[in-house]
């Protein structure tokens, strides 16, 4: 009989145990699942106003004869444009590793009428200089220097330049930091209205950095000056 009270006992214990056990298990998964409810999500902006550091820039020239005849006479006067033309650029400040001189092309057409007669025909040379520089500024300036060679009858096409800003990971850092205090300040005002504190961080998204020129939505290489931009959205733990 002793042998059973004390079977009866001991059991007694054990299931005492685990319930207390059980019980503590409970009471942290619900305490868990507590702290992630109280969370609060906010979006932290960050913006840049940079300037471009490298600027791409693109001249053609061609000449054009109506006889085959005249083709060596063209590469004379295509090489002549070619050599005025980077001598303005080096006169103005560029150097020879910023330019780049290209090919001289050569194209031919012809025109028939509607009997296929040749009526007329084209041989045209066409040749092109680029210039790739650090000195963003000194680029628009130099245009105009090469629209003169326009106006003296010099058959050139004077691209737009286009304008990009490399140096994103020097601002990067920086630009993170303020868009995740930005971030924590919308919190804050969140939880105050909520009568509560804003935590730790409970998840980071760091959204994209973007990149345009400033006062468009879309365009990116046409003005010199930037506008970096870039939008965290993070969760923080509320507190009571």
């Amino acid at each position: 009989m002793k042998i059973k009270q004390s079977g009866i006992f001991f059991l007694g214990i054990f299931l005492a145990v685990g319930m207390a056990l059980c019980g503590y298990f409970i009471s942290q998964t619900i305490y868990n699942a507590k702290v992630a409810i109280n969370t609060a999500e906010a979006k932290g902006l960050a913006e840049r106003r940079v300037e471009s550091d490298i600027a791409n820039w693109k001249l053609e020239y061609r000449v054009v004869g109506k006889t085959r005849l005249e083709i060596p006479e063209l590469y004379k006067q295509a090489e002549k444009i070619q050599q005025t033309i980077v001598d303005l650029l080096k006169t103005n400040g560029f150097d020879d590793n910023e330019i780049e001189i290209g090919v001289i092309d050569y194209y031919y057409k012809e025109y028939r009428d509607k009997s296929q007669k040749l009526v007329d025909q084209e041989h045209k040379l066409i040749g092109s200089i680029s210039v790739e520089t650090h000195k963003v500024r000194k680029v628009s300036k130099v245009r105009s220097c090469v629209n003169k060679l326009i106006a003296q009858g010099i058959d050139i096409e004077n691209h737009a330049p286009t304008y990009r800003f490399t140096k994103l990971n020097e601002i990067k850092p920086a630009m993170l930091s303020e868009a995740t205090k930005n971030a924590r300040i919308a919190a804050n005002e969140f939880a105050k209205n909520a009568d509560v504190k804003v935590g730790g961080i409970r998840s980071a998204y760091q959204g994209s950095f973007y990149i345009r020129d400033v006062g468009e939505d879309y365009a990116d290489t046409g003005k010199i000056e930037k506008t970096v931009r870039v939008v965290t959205t993070i969760t923080f733990y509320l507190t009571e």
